[in-house]
Protein backbone atom coordinates (compact mmCIF):
# COMPACT_ATOMS: atom_id res chain seq x y z
CA UNK A 1 0.00 0.00 0.00
CA UNK A 2 1.68 3.35 -1.56
CA UNK A 3 0.60 6.90 -1.55
CA UNK A 4 -0.59 7.66 -5.68
CA UNK A 5 2.25 9.51 -6.97
CA UNK A 6 2.01 13.70 -6.81
CA UNK A 7 0.91 13.97 -3.46
CA UNK A 8 5.09 13.03 -1.96
CA UNK A 9 5.47 16.70 -0.94
CA UNK A 10 2.71 16.71 1.81
CA UNK A 11 2.71 12.76 2.69
CA UNK A 12 5.33 11.86 5.73
CA UNK A 13 5.72 8.27 6.49
CA UNK A 14 5.32 7.01 10.50
CA UNK A 15 4.24 9.94 11.86
CA UNK A 16 3.78 9.43 15.86
CA UNK A 17 0.12 10.36 16.32
CA UNK A 18 0.49 10.56 20.20
CA UNK A 19 1.28 14.13 19.91
CA UNK A 20 -1.85 15.29 18.45
CA UNK A 21 -4.09 14.15 20.98
CA UNK A 22 -4.59 14.89 24.53
CA UNK A 23 -4.05 11.54 26.18
CA UNK A 24 -0.36 11.69 23.99
CA UNK A 25 -0.64 8.07 23.83
CA UNK A 26 -0.54 5.47 20.94
CA UNK A 27 1.66 4.35 17.99
CA UNK A 28 2.12 6.11 14.15
CA UNK A 29 0.45 6.64 11.47
CA UNK A 30 1.25 4.69 8.11
CA UNK A 31 1.04 8.00 5.97
CA UNK A 32 0.27 11.36 7.57
CA UNK A 33 -0.54 14.90 5.76
CA UNK A 34 -1.25 18.22 6.01
CA UNK A 35 -2.80 19.42 2.93
CA UNK A 36 -2.07 23.06 2.33
CA UNK A 37 -5.78 23.97 0.14
CA UNK A 38 -9.50 22.45 0.03
CA UNK A 39 -8.41 21.12 -3.24
CA UNK A 40 -5.38 19.50 -2.44
CA UNK A 41 -7.61 17.56 -0.05
CA UNK A 42 -10.34 16.20 -2.11
CA UNK A 43 -7.51 14.92 -5.08
CA UNK A 44 -5.48 13.22 -2.39
CA UNK A 45 -8.78 11.56 -0.28
CA UNK A 46 -9.43 11.05 -4.22
CA UNK A 47 -6.46 9.19 -5.11
CA UNK A 48 -6.38 7.45 -1.83
CA UNK A 49 -10.07 6.06 -2.42
CA UNK A 50 -9.35 4.75 -6.00
CA UNK A 51 -6.16 3.02 -4.38
CA UNK A 52 -8.17 1.63 -1.37
CA UNK A 53 -6.39 3.35 1.00
CA UNK A 54 -8.20 4.05 4.23
CA UNK A 55 -8.27 8.04 5.00
CA UNK A 56 -8.69 9.14 8.49
CA UNK A 57 -9.47 13.07 9.52
CA UNK A 58 -7.41 14.03 12.74
CA UNK A 59 -9.63 16.74 14.80
CA UNK A 60 -8.33 18.33 17.80
CA UNK A 61 -7.69 14.84 19.18
CA UNK A 62 -9.57 15.53 22.60
CA UNK A 63 -11.57 12.93 22.45
CA UNK A 64 -9.62 10.60 20.39
CA UNK A 65 -7.16 7.47 21.86
CA UNK A 66 -4.71 5.87 19.33
CA UNK A 67 -3.89 2.05 19.78
CA UNK A 68 -0.32 1.24 20.79
CA UNK A 69 0.06 -0.37 17.30
CA UNK A 70 -0.92 2.99 15.14
CA UNK A 71 -3.11 3.19 12.67
CA UNK A 72 -3.05 1.50 9.36
CA UNK A 73 -3.43 3.97 6.12
CA UNK A 74 -3.54 7.62 6.10
CA UNK A 75 -4.02 10.18 8.71
CA UNK A 76 -5.02 13.96 6.77
CA UNK A 77 -4.61 17.28 9.49
CA UNK A 78 -6.49 20.19 8.91
CA UNK A 79 -4.55 21.91 10.88
CA UNK A 80 -3.52 25.00 7.53
CA UNK A 81 -5.23 28.01 7.94
CA UNK A 82 -7.31 27.68 5.04
CA UNK A 83 -9.55 24.96 7.21
CA UNK A 84 -9.71 27.27 10.05
CA UNK A 85 -11.30 30.57 8.56
CA UNK A 86 -13.87 32.25 11.17
CA UNK A 87 -16.11 34.96 9.25
CA UNK A 88 -18.68 37.32 10.43
CA UNK A 89 -21.36 38.72 8.70
CA UNK A 90 -24.50 40.05 10.61
CA UNK A 91 -25.73 37.19 12.82
CA UNK A 92 -23.99 34.77 10.69
CA UNK A 93 -20.81 33.34 10.67
CA UNK A 94 -18.85 31.01 8.44
CA UNK A 95 -16.16 29.13 9.66
CA UNK A 96 -13.80 26.49 8.60
CA UNK A 97 -13.88 22.79 9.65
CA UNK A 98 -10.79 22.62 11.25
CA UNK A 99 -11.25 26.01 13.08
CA UNK A 100 -10.70 25.68 16.79
CA UNK A 101 -14.15 25.86 18.94
CA UNK A 102 -13.09 28.00 21.12
CA UNK A 103 -11.92 30.42 18.40
CA UNK A 104 -15.48 30.80 16.96
CA UNK A 105 -16.85 30.91 20.66
CA UNK A 106 -14.92 33.83 21.38
CA UNK A 107 -14.79 35.50 17.51
CA UNK A 108 -18.90 35.31 18.41
CA UNK A 109 -19.14 37.10 21.93
CA UNK A 110 -16.30 39.88 20.60
CA UNK A 111 -19.20 40.32 17.71
CA UNK A 112 -21.67 40.35 20.00
CA UNK A 113 -23.57 37.20 19.23
CA UNK A 114 -25.42 34.81 21.11
CA UNK A 115 -25.50 31.28 21.88
CA UNK A 116 -22.37 29.57 21.54
CA UNK A 117 -21.05 30.99 24.92
CA UNK A 118 -22.09 28.41 26.80
CA UNK A 119 -20.02 25.72 24.96
CA UNK A 120 -17.27 27.85 26.06
CA UNK A 121 -14.29 24.99 27.75
CA UNK A 122 -15.57 21.97 24.77
CA UNK A 123 -12.27 21.30 23.34
CA UNK A 124 -12.06 20.38 19.84
CA UNK A 125 -12.61 21.64 16.43
CA UNK A 126 -15.89 22.53 14.55
CA UNK A 127 -15.63 19.73 12.21
CA UNK A 128 -15.55 17.45 15.52
CA UNK A 129 -17.93 19.70 17.53
CA UNK A 130 -20.87 18.85 14.57
CA UNK A 131 -20.05 15.69 14.08
CA UNK A 132 -20.55 14.70 17.80
CA UNK A 133 -22.68 17.74 18.30
CA UNK A 134 -21.31 19.71 21.39
CA UNK A 135 -22.91 21.05 23.70
CA UNK A 136 -23.67 22.10 27.00
CA UNK A 137 -25.73 23.62 29.57
CA UNK A 138 -28.72 22.54 27.46
CA UNK A 139 -27.65 24.14 24.18
CA UNK A 140 -25.64 22.26 21.23
CA UNK A 141 -24.11 23.68 18.25
CA UNK A 142 -26.31 21.58 15.99
CA UNK A 143 -29.00 23.87 16.99
CA UNK A 144 -27.42 27.16 15.09
CA UNK A 145 -26.18 25.27 12.56
CA UNK A 146 -28.09 26.27 9.16
CA UNK A 147 -25.85 24.67 7.13
CA UNK A 148 -22.63 22.83 6.44
CA UNK A 149 -19.95 21.88 3.26
CA UNK A 150 -18.69 17.92 3.82
CA UNK A 151 -16.13 16.00 1.57
CA UNK A 152 -17.20 12.44 1.41
CA UNK A 153 -14.52 9.77 1.29
CA UNK A 154 -14.59 9.38 -2.39
CA UNK A 155 -13.18 13.59 -2.26
CA UNK A 156 -16.31 14.79 -3.45
CA UNK A 157 -17.61 18.06 -1.80
CA UNK A 158 -21.33 18.65 -1.09
CA UNK A 159 -23.09 20.85 0.80
CA UNK A 160 -25.87 20.17 3.25
CA UNK A 161 -29.36 22.88 3.92
CA UNK A 162 -30.46 23.29 7.20
CA UNK A 163 -33.52 20.81 6.39
CA UNK A 164 -30.69 18.08 5.75
CA UNK A 165 -29.01 18.25 8.83
CA UNK A 166 -29.45 15.90 11.56
CA UNK A 167 -29.31 17.03 15.27
CA UNK A 168 -29.26 14.73 18.53
CA UNK A 169 -27.66 13.98 21.62
CA UNK A 170 -23.58 14.08 21.02
CA UNK A 171 -24.67 12.53 17.38
CA UNK A 172 -25.55 14.13 14.41
CA UNK A 173 -26.38 13.32 10.67
CA UNK A 174 -22.74 14.41 9.34
CA UNK A 175 -20.96 11.04 8.79
CA UNK A 176 -19.17 12.00 5.93
CA UNK A 177 -15.21 11.92 5.72
CA UNK A 178 -14.75 15.53 6.93
CA UNK A 179 -16.51 18.40 7.50
CA UNK A 180 -15.11 21.47 5.59
CA UNK A 181 -17.15 24.20 6.34
CA UNK A 182 -19.99 25.56 8.54
CA UNK A 183 -22.96 28.23 8.55
CA UNK A 184 -24.17 29.55 11.92
CA UNK A 185 -26.97 31.68 12.68
CA UNK A 186 -26.33 33.46 16.38
CA UNK A 187 -28.90 35.81 17.87
CA UNK A 188 -28.03 39.62 18.74
CA UNK A 189 -26.29 39.99 22.32
CA UNK A 190 -24.52 42.53 24.26
CA UNK A 191 -20.74 41.43 23.82
CA UNK A 192 -19.58 43.00 27.64
CA UNK A 193 -22.48 40.68 29.06
CA UNK A 194 -21.60 37.74 26.92
CA UNK A 195 -17.78 38.04 27.92
CA UNK A 196 -18.56 37.86 31.48
CA UNK A 197 -21.12 34.89 31.05
CA UNK A 198 -18.50 33.21 29.19
CA UNK A 199 -15.54 33.79 31.62
CA UNK A 200 -17.88 32.45 34.40
CA UNK A 201 -18.50 29.39 32.56
CA UNK A 202 -14.96 28.35 31.85
CA UNK A 203 -13.99 29.37 35.52
CA UNK A 204 -16.88 26.60 36.60
CA UNK A 205 -15.74 23.87 33.73
CA UNK A 206 -11.83 24.40 34.47
CA UNK A 207 -13.02 23.77 38.32
CA UNK A 208 -14.39 20.34 37.48
CA UNK A 209 -12.26 19.14 35.00
CA UNK A 210 -8.34 17.54 35.35
CA UNK A 211 -5.44 20.05 35.33
CA UNK A 212 -3.87 21.35 31.99
CA UNK A 213 -0.93 19.40 31.97
CA UNK A 214 -2.09 15.96 32.60
CA UNK A 215 -2.83 13.32 29.84
CA UNK A 216 -6.73 12.77 29.87
CA UNK A 217 -9.49 12.90 28.27
CA UNK A 218 -13.24 12.03 28.61
CA UNK A 219 -14.85 8.57 28.38
CA UNK A 220 -18.48 8.34 28.56
CA UNK A 221 -21.38 9.67 26.75
CA UNK A 222 -23.50 11.16 29.79
CA UNK A 223 -26.98 8.73 29.54
CA UNK A 224 -30.07 10.83 29.46
CA UNK A 225 -31.00 12.31 33.18
CA UNK A 226 -28.10 11.82 34.82
CA UNK A 227 -24.28 12.05 34.46
CA UNK A 228 -21.89 9.34 33.75
CA UNK A 229 -19.72 10.50 36.86
CA UNK A 230 -22.56 10.03 39.10
CA UNK A 231 -23.07 6.74 37.91
CA UNK A 232 -19.41 5.85 38.07
CA UNK A 233 -19.15 7.02 41.99
CA UNK A 234 -22.45 5.16 42.63
CA UNK A 235 -21.10 1.98 41.48
CA UNK A 236 -17.71 2.82 43.42
CA UNK A 237 -15.63 2.77 40.61
CA UNK A 238 -14.29 6.38 41.33
CA UNK A 239 -10.68 4.86 42.55
CA UNK A 240 -10.54 2.48 40.01
CA UNK A 241 -6.80 1.92 37.95
CA UNK A 242 -5.03 -0.07 35.29
CA UNK A 243 -1.47 0.31 35.27
CA UNK A 244 -0.76 3.52 34.92
CA UNK A 245 -4.26 5.13 33.95
CA UNK A 246 -6.60 6.07 36.46
CA UNK A 247 -9.86 8.05 37.21
CA UNK A 248 -9.38 12.19 37.72
CA UNK A 249 -9.87 13.09 41.25
CA UNK A 250 -11.81 16.04 40.01
CA UNK A 251 -13.96 14.23 37.13
CA UNK A 252 -14.27 10.40 37.39
CA UNK A 253 -15.84 10.33 33.77
CA UNK A 254 -12.03 11.36 33.03
CA UNK A 255 -8.96 9.06 32.84
CA UNK A 256 -5.70 10.55 33.35
CA UNK A 257 -2.40 8.72 32.58
CA UNK A 258 0.62 8.68 34.36
CA UNK A 259 4.22 8.41 33.36
CA UNK A 260 4.84 5.30 30.78
CA UNK A 261 1.27 4.79 30.41
CA UNK A 262 -0.03 3.26 27.57
CA UNK A 263 -3.33 2.92 25.60
CA UNK A 264 -3.79 -1.00 26.29
CA UNK A 265 -3.85 1.09 29.73
CA UNK A 266 -6.67 3.58 29.13
CA UNK A 267 -8.77 0.49 26.72
CA UNK A 268 -8.62 -2.07 29.73
CA UNK A 269 -9.83 0.46 32.47
CA UNK A 270 -12.66 2.04 29.74
CA UNK A 271 -14.22 -1.79 30.23
CA UNK A 272 -13.68 -2.48 33.36
CA UNK A 273 -15.38 0.56 34.52
CA UNK A 274 -18.08 0.05 31.93
CA UNK A 275 -18.60 -3.53 33.13
CA UNK A 276 -18.87 -2.17 36.60
CA UNK A 277 -21.49 0.11 36.55
CA UNK A 278 -23.26 -1.95 34.21
CA UNK A 279 -23.59 -4.62 36.78
CA UNK A 280 -23.87 -2.39 39.78
CA UNK A 281 -26.50 -0.01 38.31
CA UNK A 282 -28.10 -1.59 35.20
CA UNK A 283 -26.80 1.11 32.92
CA UNK A 284 -24.54 0.75 29.82
CA UNK A 285 -22.46 3.88 29.22
CA UNK A 286 -21.35 4.86 25.82
CA UNK A 287 -17.97 5.51 25.34
CA UNK A 288 -17.33 9.58 24.03
CA UNK A 289 -13.57 8.48 22.87
CA UNK A 290 -13.19 7.40 19.60
CA UNK A 291 -10.46 4.55 19.20
CA UNK A 292 -8.07 4.42 16.04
Amino acid sequence: MTIPAGFEHIVREQEPLAPYTWFRLGGAAQYFAEPTSADELAGLVAACHTAGIPVRVLGGGSNLLIRDEGVAGLVVSLAAAVFGKIEVSGKRMTVGGGAKLGHVISAAVRAGLAGLEHLVGIPGTIGGALKTNAGAHGVDIGQWTVAATVLNRSGTSQSRSKGELRFGYRDSSLDELAVLEAVLELEPGDASRLTKQMQQTWILKRAAQPLADQRTGMIFKNPGGVSASSLIEQAGLQSARVGEASLSERNPNYIVVGPGGQSRDVLALIDEVRQGVAERTGVELETAVEVW
